[in-house]
């Protein structure tokens, strides 16, 4: 009975030794993910703070732009009022965060396309400079993404792995939702002269 108890101990010493390990693991790549998406975040909100600039820049030039600037300023405006909670990044949350931040990056790429009539404009000092930190930013925003889907991934597998998906399941570790390319992008655009 002695032996049958300390064996018992031993074992449930062993497992919860064990366990403890896969948990902190988890924990980790879970703080991991939730940091990866702060900088996703960060470099959206980078994006969103050089919208005004870009606006006033714009409207000074090319005053019968209005629909356009209009819609670049409401865009902004959905696009930051959507916030994903780092403890639920779903699929669901992600993808709705997309869309909302798809739907602003097509609003400025309507009005640099509307610029194209403004030559003036295009040789201004200071659209070309917000020109510029507008591409920086939108390839930090990738880079960034990009950052996000590879913790995600690494965290998905941990917590998706036997025996981790046995303590996953136990402490509330779900798999969290990845960046997917734009509905379309894997189709090549039709270029014509």
């Amino acid at each position: 009975m002695k032996r049958f108890l300390m064996l018992t101990v031993v074992s449930l010493f062993t497992a919860v030794s064990l366990s403890s390990c896969g948990y902190n693991t988890m924990v980790s790549k879970d703080e991991n993910v939730k940091g990866k998406w702060a900088q996703v975040e960060n470099a959206y909100q980078r994006r969103a703070d050089l919208i005004p600039n870009l606006v006033s820049t714009v409207k000074g030039a090319a005053n019968h732009e209005e629909s356009t600037l209009t819609a670049v300023v409401e865009a902004r405006a959905k696009a930051t009022q959507v916030t994903v909670d780092p403890s639920n990044l779903s699929e669901e949350e992600i993808a709705n965060f997309q869309q909302t931040q798809d739907a602003f990056s097509q609003s400025i790429g309507r009005l640099l396309v509307s610029v194209e009539a403004y030559p003036d404009l295009k040789a201004n000092q200071n659209f070309r400079e917000l020109q510029a930190q507008l591409e920086g930013t939108e390839n930090r925003i990738s880079v960034e993404r990009r950052a996000y889907n590879e913790a995600v991934q690494d965290y998905n597998t941990t917590v998706r792995s036997f025996p981790n998906n046995m303590m996953a399941g136990m402490f509330g570790f779900k798999a969290k939702g990845t960046f997917t390319a734009a509905e379309g992008s894997d189709k090549a655009p039709t270029v014509s002269f």
